[in-house]
C-alpha cells in the first residue's frame, strides 16, 4: 500500500457539521488522533478544549488538538466540511461557484504538505466538490470520496422504518444520484427481511415519501438554519468503514467509470468501502424508470460541472 496508514484524522472546517462530526468520532472512539483546522482559530481551539473534556467518558483515549494544513502531511484521512453555508431558499447547486474557489485553495494547500491519504468531502454541493477535489489533488479516484447520498439513504430507511414499524437498521434501501433535488429512490431493490416494499405501497404514497426525503434538508434548514447531526453521523460511519477496513457497502459519492452507463461524474452510489477508500462501485440492477431518472441526475451534475470548469482553473 503506497498511501498513509494509521488512523489520524484531520478535520477542515469546524462549523456545525464539522464540530458535530468531531463529537461523533469522540463518542464512538473511531480514531486515536483528531486535528481541527479552521480559519476561525478561536472557535476551533474552543472546540478542542470542549471535546477534550469529554475524552474521559469516551470509549477510548483520543488526542485532540488544533492544527494547520501542515498536520495533513501524515494524516490517514482529511475530512473537509469547510465552505460557504447553504442559506434558506438556496439549493445545494447554487453554492457551487464560491465553494469550488474555496476548495482550490484548501485542497491545493493540503497537497503541498505531501498528503497521501484519503479525502472525505462533505461540503455542498458535495458531488461537484468531490469531483473538484479529485481533479485538484491528483489522487487516485478511490481515495477521494464524497458523502454522496449516505444521509439521503438514511432518511429513506428511516421513513420506511416508520411506515412499516420496523427499525431502520433492518430496512435495506438506497437513494442514489445527486445529493440534491434530482436524487432518486431505488424502489426496485428496497426491502425488509428480503421482502420488497414497493408492492406494499401505492404509487401516490411512494411519491409522497420520495418528496419528503428529498425535501427534508429544506425543512430542517427552514426550522433551525442548517442540518448537521444526520450528516455528521453519516460521515462518522464512512470514517469507521475506512479506518477499520470494513469492506462494507455505503452509498457514498464515488467516481463513475461506466457503471450504469455513466462516466466522469461523482455521484451517490452504493460502493464497497475499506482502508483503501472506494474498493468498487456496486452496479445496481435498475428498472427503466430508475435508469432514466439516474441519467437526468447525472446530466444535472454534468451541466453544472461543465459551466464551472469553463470559469475555473481546475
Amino acid at each position: 500500500m503506497n498511501f498513509t496508514q494509521g488512523n489520524k484524522v484531520v478535520l477542515v472546517g469546524t462549523g456545525a457539521v464539522g464540530s458535530s462530526y468531531a463529537y461523533a468520532l469522540l463518542n464512538q472512539g473511531i480514531c486515536d488522533e483528531l486535528v481541527l483546522v479552521d480559519l476561525n482559530e478561536e472557535k476551533a481551539k474552543g472546540d478542542v478544549m470542549d471535546l477534550d473534556h469529554g475524552v474521559v467518558y469516551a470509549p477510548g483515549e483520543m488526542a485532540i488538538k488544533f492544527g494547520t494544513y501542515e498536520d495533513c502531511k501524515d494524516a490517514a484521512l482529511v475530512v473537509i466540511c469547510a465552505g460557504a453555508p447553504q442559506k434558506p431558499g438556496e439549493t445545494r447547486l447554487d453554492l457551487v461557484s464560491k465553494n469550488v474557489k474555496i476548495f482550490e485553495s484548501i485542497v491545493g494547500s493540503i497537497m503541498k504538505t505531501g498528503f497521501n491519504g484519503i479525502f472525505l468531502v462533505a461540503t455542498n454541493p458535495v458531488d461537484i466538490l468531490a469531483y473538484a477535489t479529485w481533479k485538484i489533488s491528483g489522487l487516485p479516484k478511490e481515495r477521494v470520496i464524497g458523502s454522496g447520498t449516505v444521509l439521503d439513504s438514511a432518511r429513506f430507511r428511516s421513513a420506511l422504518g416508520k411506515e412499516f414499524d420496523t427499525a431502520p437498521a433492518s430496512v435495506h434501501g438506497y437513494i442514489i444520484g445527486e445529493h440534491g433535488d434530482s436524487q432518486l429512490p431505488v424502489w426496485s431493490s428496497a426491502s425488509i427481511a428480503g421482502t420488497p416494499v414497493a408492492p406494499l405501497l401505492t404509487e401516490e404514497r411512494k411519491e409522497e415519501m420520495a418528496v419528503a426525503v428529498r425535501d427534508a434538508a429544506y425543512d430542517i434548514i427552514n426550522a433551525k438554519g442548517a442540518t448537521y447531526y444526520g450528516i455528521a453521523s453519516g460521515l462518522a460511519r464512512i470514517t469507521k468503514a475506512i479506518l477499520r477496513n470494513e469492506n462494507v457497502i455505503l452509498p457514498v459519492g464515488a467516481l463513475l467509470e461506466g457503471e450504469n452507463g455513466h462516466s466522469d461524474v461523482y455521484i451517490g452510489i452504493p460502493s464497497v468501502i475499506n482502508r483503501g477508500g472506494v474498493k468498487r462501485v456496486v452496479e445496481l440492477d435498475l428498472n427503466e424508470s430508475e435508469r432514466e431518472k439516474l441519467a437526468r441526475s447525472v446530466q444535472t451534475l454534468k451541466d453544472i460541472q461543465g459551466a464551472i470548469w469553463q470559469e475555473s482553473n481546475v
